[in-house]
């Protein structure tokens, strides 16, 4: 196991060994001397997994520009695999990473909005040592074809918060150096709200995508940066209860039970909602 440094003078970032917990070394960067955070038991879920709770870095605001390179070979492996982008919706002022949404329409064989991201893979993610080869990647979401998408609906936050999650989401493993992989979940605020007045979901779980090709899962930019694409699925506070007692496949049983999908439907059923029953007694 290693423990993530980052000297805040210079930014530098170094693994060090667990052993290290609580001593002083010196940034090879800059020279600073650092303290080592100790080594704390992390929390876990009744099922095991580990539960990571992350708290406002204090750092200055750092002005983020697009890698056009990156923007280009990510548009044109979205044309390849999805369709046609119709439009990119552009941040005007980035911090860290300058996240773009791509909006391909719905199409005859796909009746649904399809929204990816790109400059989340501008930076690597902090990943375990195991898992280097994931320290890459990118986000989607699929809408169904009646969602409202322009700038003036998304001036209504009941159609912009998908796009605000993808967003948030994006940003998150940079600004508090973790990372977003397979089964991972994401709670909207602690305690978790609701995502908008129009929906009861307060989870976002990350997936690989279900509804494009298997092509698109994965982009080789060089040699040395494979970029995974992963699709959010939003969940019920019910549903991430269930999947932080019983587990991430448990909880895929649960929802592939009432027909979930990656493409959003804000009515769709609680998988893990007790049923009511009503009757003489």
């Amino acid at each position: 196991m290693t423990i993530i440094l980052r000297c805040d003078e210079c930014e530098a970032r170094y693994r060090v060994p667990d052993d290290r917990a609580g001593k002083r070394v010196k940034c090879k960067k800059c020279g600073t001397i650092l303290i080592v955070p100790p080594l704390d038991e992390p929390v876990k879920s009744p099922e095991g997994t580990r539960i990571y709770r992350h708290e406002a870095r204090n750092r200055d605001f750092e002005l983020a520009t697009g890698n056009e390179v990156n923007i280009e070979a990510i548009s044109n492996h979205i044309e390849q695999h999805i369709g046609p982008v119709e439009m990119v919706f552009h941040e005007l002022i980035s911090d860290m990473v300058h996240i773009d949404v791509h909006w391909v329409q719905p199409a005859k064989t796909r009746p649904f909005h399809t929204l990816v991201t790109s400059g989340m893979s501008d930076r690597p993610m902090t990943v375990p040592d195991e898992c280097r080869e994931l320290q890459y990647a990118e986000l989607m979401i699929c809408l169904p074809r009646s969602w409202k998408i322009s700038k003036e609906a998304f001036e209504d936050e009941a159609n912009y918060w998908p796009i605000r999650l993808l967003k948030l989401m994006a940003r998150l493993p940079h600004e508090y150096e973790t990372w977003l992989g397979m089964g991972h979940t994401v709670p909207n605020g602690d305690p978790a709200e609701p995502y908008a007045d129009n929906t009861k979901f307060t989870c976002a779980l990350v997936m690989p995508p279900l509804s494009v090709p298997e092509e698109f899962h994965t982009l080789q930019l060089d040699e040395d940066r494979e970029i995974q694409f992963y699709t959010i699925v939003p969940l019920y506070e019910e549903e991430t209860n269930f999947k932080l007692t019983k587990g991430l496949e448990a909880l895929m049983t649960k929802l592939d039970k009432v027909g979930v999908n990656d493409v959003v439907d804000i009515h769709r059923e609680n998988a893990c909602q007790r049923k009511k029953w009503l009757g003489l007694f």
